[in-house]
């Protein structure tokens, strides 16, 4: 049984990955005009992301130059070339270290003063949520800081499986349809999960369905081996 369900969540992750694939330049299109998406800029702005940063799910960019703005370096990283295409053309920066890669299966190669991941959150399965914060564990330094944004949005018609489901549809403007991991966290229940295991984030809610999260790991837990 849970092989299959393995198997299954490959393949749902498997065609998360063909639909941004897919939508590559149009992505820029895809925001969501909704109340609470300027705080989300302003609250980076606050943290300040400086040193060497780690960009996860960088995707054409968006944030990457608002983290040039302190940054000394970035690594940015993303699995889709078509999106990467786009980062390379619009961020013309030599700070910038662009890497195509799985961030499942993905290892650094070094550690970071920040690492920041920018709408991905919400689109990591329940049951790659504990490992994929061990990896962010282990991109930091030992004083290293996290910050990320994302939204609990998701419309009545993407809910195929209901509203209790992580799973999600979402349909391209050439008509076909894929299957993603959408997660629509509450910042309450997100930050309480984070500090089980071992993380001391506040997550903070905007006006609009985004919110966004800043800390660090907790200090009584060590890195995971």
């Amino acid at each position: 049984m849970a092989l299959a369900e393995g198997e299954e969540l490959n393949r749902l992750l498997d065609e998360q990955a063909a639909y941004y694939r897919a939508l590559g330049a149009d992505y820029l299109d895809q925001g969501l005009d909704l109340p609470g998406g300027d705080e989300l800029a302003e609250a980076l702005e606050a943290f300040r992301p400086a040193g060497s940063v780690l960009e996860l799910a960088c995707g054409p960019g968006v944030w990457t130059g608002q983290l040039l703005r302190h940054a000394t370096d970035v690594t940015a990283v993303d699995g889709s070339p078509e999106m990467l295409a786009t980062a390379v053309a619009r961020v013309a920066d030599e700070r910038v270290r662009f890497v195509q890669a799985d961030l499942f299966d993905w290892v650094p190669d070094r550690r970071y003063d920040v690492v920041f991941f920018g709408f991905w959150l919400s689109h990591v399965p329940p049951a790659r949520f504990e490992s994929f914060w061990s990896l962010v564990a282990e991109c930091l330094k030992d004083d290293g800081r996290v910050f990320f944004a994302d939204d609990a949005y998701r419309t009545p018609d993407e809910l195929i499986e209901g509203p209790s489901s992580s799973t999600i549809r979402r349909r391209l403007d050439g008509g076909a349809f894929y299957r993603l991991v959408k997660v629509p966290y509450q910042s309450v229940d997100l930050e309480e999960q984070l500090r089980g295991i071992g993380w001391n984030i506040k997550v903070s809610a905007t006006s609009g369905p985004f919110y966004w999260g800043s800390g660090t790991r907790s200090q009584s837990i060590g890195r995971p081996e």
